[in-house]
């Protein structure tokens, strides 16, 4: 990298996290002003948009290309308490924890004492959703049966498609006006419901211009005030292209990513979706631009080099809104899930690594931060270079990019109704969820946690955590007389807790339509103006809302072992077990051992052992998949848990698979820390055996030891295995190259290892920024030194 992109890399890493009361103070005073009385929601909430991008401070930073914050500075972050108010509790406990907090000073506290707190207690929508939602539900809540994505930040999960970078705003707003003449107030009773939604996105529309040439007047003024030649011209360069951009399509690379850059800013200041806004394909996105100044001679790749990495700078100066309680728990990290996606295939199906997908890849290597993330779509139709770039950047332990398998993807959206150029259109956003790019809306309700299911199984549906009754009285374990009792104890159990899930999870998505529509959001995704429906009603073409399993792996092999030793060998009674796990196995170290290392294990291409993952599988597959959501689409499942196999297991007791109380569960779908002993090979055909096409988004975590890179061939070896997991239809690993020696180091002595950046499930953070358990646990995580088979 250039001097310049070095000095922006550093000042990006170097700024401090902070909270900035700018958002919170401007929407409080619309919210008290006569301007936000007497409307509809939707113009409401534009009105508001248009407030808060009028008078936000305009921040330039010295040297950078791309221009526009979230906040008044880098890494200044915005609250948004119309969503969720935080006390001053809340405040102290970030600016004090000791992992992922900000700093929060006198200022800001004032503010929110004096000004922000008082107008918004009782009015957010995070108290509407906890008020709304029945005891039952509460109480699951309580016991980390389930969480919810939408009590701390709007729904999220959304993707650009190629639409902003072939239209401007006010291409868009054409479109707004057609769709406005074609509303039929004779026969549509929704008739004035779309046309204020459509008055709502164009005022949101003509925000975001106003909003860009603001930074054009500044710009300006920069402009005459320089005294170096070359920052001077670039300056009057980006106020030029700040005049041109957003309001009209861009016509050069350096403003496809300005364009890009208004409206990504533009989302995340109306809400804060859970999971940045994402640009989703971005080599497909601005591979046209970069072929036609390329081939006129206007740009040189190391231009283009030198732009997208100050546009990377970007996302890296915006960490996640910051969360508290079960969230923080969940998902505790300064990422925020922007996933660039690189490779897979066109709309006809055909290769689509590019020449720019090489340089992008060169950039994501070279910059080695946090955000964006990244990950490379590979299908059977891109070539092994592609792939093998790919390993060779995860080679240098930096958790990224993760890989994707695109012929999955794709039939995974067939599956699900999305027409084949959609779903060729379309990756993975977030950690590992798929979406249709640029057409859906797809929200993730919140994780479920699948052990604990069983846990409330064998003990008659009691908590014995809380010493709650919390699930249904399916009976005394005792009482069981084969496994198949179990499992269907087990079944009815999942059904009460899943249908309770989606019960709230609907009444949840009403609130935000009614309460916090998103018009400027709206317009990003088809078909929202077109039907002159809100992103959050259903005016996306698709609509999915998910529910994410957790622990696979843990559940596995508790219901292997019960199986094995209670059922079948009957050598441990079931009241046996059960005592045993009350007293977390102290004075039962004999039969935790059996447990432990006389049991089949997932995670070893053992049929004994994987059959039941793929039991869970398919009862978890069918008590969600298809139910109904209130935006005309339905429920599915993905497999993934961020962190939250770390608070799961917080509030769990010990388990049937030997684990004791209070340990982390498996993640995403990988085995238990440590189970999996035949090596890699062994892992993905274990894996495998469940159906990834009938999910939205599976999530496989591996660990080398970096002596294995050691070796030539090792890049062969892993893309190859990448490969073979792929044709089994496997849908998305990673890999972690770091040894657990060193991840031990790096607790005793964090200040020695400040840059060690670890991969952890969907995202990459560093390592002395995780939690105790949760460095732990990747620490325990299986160290694969070869690749056979």
């Amino acid at each position: 990298m250039n001097e310049r992109i070095k000095r922006l890399r550093q000042a990006s890493l170097d700024a401090p996290n902070c909270l900035s009361a700018e958002r919170a103070l401007l929407i409080t005073e619309f919210y008290k002003s006569d301007a936000a009385h007497g409307v509809s929601s939707p113009l409401m909430r534009a009105m508001a948009f248009r407030y808060i991008l009028s008078n936000k401070f305009i921040c330039v930073n010295p040297d950078e290309l791309i221009v526009g914050e979230r906040g008044p500075a880098p890494k200044a972050t915005p609250t948004y308490p119309e969503i969720n108010l935080h006390s001053m509790k809340d405040l102290e406990i970030l600016h004090s924890r000791e992992k992922v907090s900000f700093h929060v000073d006198e200022e800001f506290r004032k503010v929110y004492s004096e000004k922000v707190i008082p107008f918004w207690s009782g009015k957010t929508n995070r108290e509407r959703i906890f008020g709304n939602m029945t005891p039952e539900w509460l109480a699951a809540y309580d016991a980390g049966i389930f969480t919810e994505f939408q009590e701390q930040r709007a729904p999220g999960h959304t993707v650009a498609g190629g639409k902003i970078f072939r239209k401007g705003m006010l291409e868009i707003i054409d479109d707004i006006y057609l769709a406005k003449k074609e509303l039929d107030f004779m026969n549509d009773p929704a008739a004035y419901d779309k046309r204020e939604e459509l008055r709502a996105m164009e005022i949101a529309a003509r925000a975001l211009i106003d909003f860009a040439e603001r930074y054009a007047v500044k710009l300006d003024r920069m402009t005459q005030m320089e005294t170096d030649l070359v920052r001077k011209s670039e300056l009057h360069q980006m106020a030029e292209i700040c005049r041109r951009v957003p309001a009209h399509a861009p016509q050069t690379f350096h403003e496809a990513l300005q364009h890009y850059w208004f409206v990504h800013v533009g989302v995340i200041t109306e809400l804060n979706p859970w999971d940045s806004f994402n640009p989703g394909r971005l080599d497909q996105h601005l591979y046209p631009f970069f072929r036609k100044e390329i081939d006129e001679g206007t740009l040189t790749k190391e231009k283009a080099t030198e732009i997208l990495q100050s546009f990377w700078v970007k996302f890296n100066n915006h960490p996640s809104p910051p969360k508290v309680g079960v969230t923080a728990l969940e998902s505790n990290t300064y990422a925020d899930f922007a996933l660039i996606n690189l490779g897979g295939v066109k709309p006809d199906g055909s290769d689509a690594v590019n020449e720019l997908s090489y340089l992008l890849l060169d950039v994501i290597e070279e910059m080695r931060i946090l955000q964006p993330s990244s990950m490379v779509q590979v299908s059977k139709k891109n070539p092994e270079r592609f792939l093998r770039r790919s390993v060779k950047i995860v080679k240098t332990g930096f958790g990224q990019p993760s890989l994707f398998n695109t012929d999955a993807i794709v039939q995974e959206l067939v599956r699900q109704g999305k027409s084949l150029v959609d779903a060729r259109n379309g990756g993975a956003s977030g950690c590992v969820e798929t979406g249709a790019f640029g057409t859906e809306a797809y929200f993730l309700t919140g994780y479920f946690n699948l052990p604990k299911i069983l846990e409330l199984t064998l003990h008659n549906g009691r908590d014995p955590h809380s010493g709650r009754q919390l699930g249904l009285q399916t009976g005394d374990p005792g009482q069981f007389s084969a496994y198949e009792d179990l499992l269907e104890a087990f079944q009815r159990q999942l059904t009460y807790f899943i249908d309770l899930k989606i019960r709230g999870n609907n009444t949840i998505e009403r609130i935000y339509t009614i309460h916090m529509p998103v018009p400027f959001l709206s317009l990003i995704i088809d078909d929202c103006v077109a039907r002159g429906i809100d992103y959050v009603a259903g005016g996306a073409r698709y609509n999915t809302s998910y529910i994410q399993g957790v622990g696979l792996g843990s559940i596995t092999d508790s219901l292997t072992a019960l199986r094995t030793h209670v059922f079948e060998k009957k050598d441990i009674a079931i009241e046996q077990l059960v005592e045993a796990m009350r007293r977390n196995f102290e004075g039962y170290e004999d039969l935790r051992y059996r447990l432990l290392y006389e049991t089949p294990k997932f995670g070893n291409d053992d049929d004994a052992a994987d059959e039941q993952a793929m039991q869970v599988f398919e009862r978890f597959f069918e008590t969600v998949d298809g139910k109904p959501n209130t935006r005309g689409g339905v429920h599915r499942i993905n497999l993934l848990p961020t962190t939250s196999h770390v608070y799961f297991g917080s509030v769990m007791g010990a388990m049937p698979d030997g684990r004791q109380a209070g340990l982390p569960l498996s993640e995403g779908i990988s085995p238990v820390q440590g189970a999996d002993i035949h090596g890699p090979t062994a892992v993905v055909k274990s894996v495998a055996k469940i159906d990834h096409l009938r999910t939205g988004g599976t999530l496989l975590n591996q660990k080398f030891s970096p002596d294995f890179f050691a070796d030539e061939t090792a890049i062969a070896k892993v893309a190859a295995l990448v490969r073979a997991y792929f044709r089994l239809d496997g849908h998305h690993i990673q890999f972690n190259v770091v040894s657990a020696g060193t991840l031990r180091k790096a607790q005793e002595t964090p200040e020695d290892y400040r840059d060690l950046i670890v991969r952890v499930a969907g995202y990459s953070d560093y390592f002395n920024d995780l939690g105790k358990d949760l460095q732990d646990e990747i620490i325990r995580r299986t160290e694969h030194s070869e690749v056979v088979g």
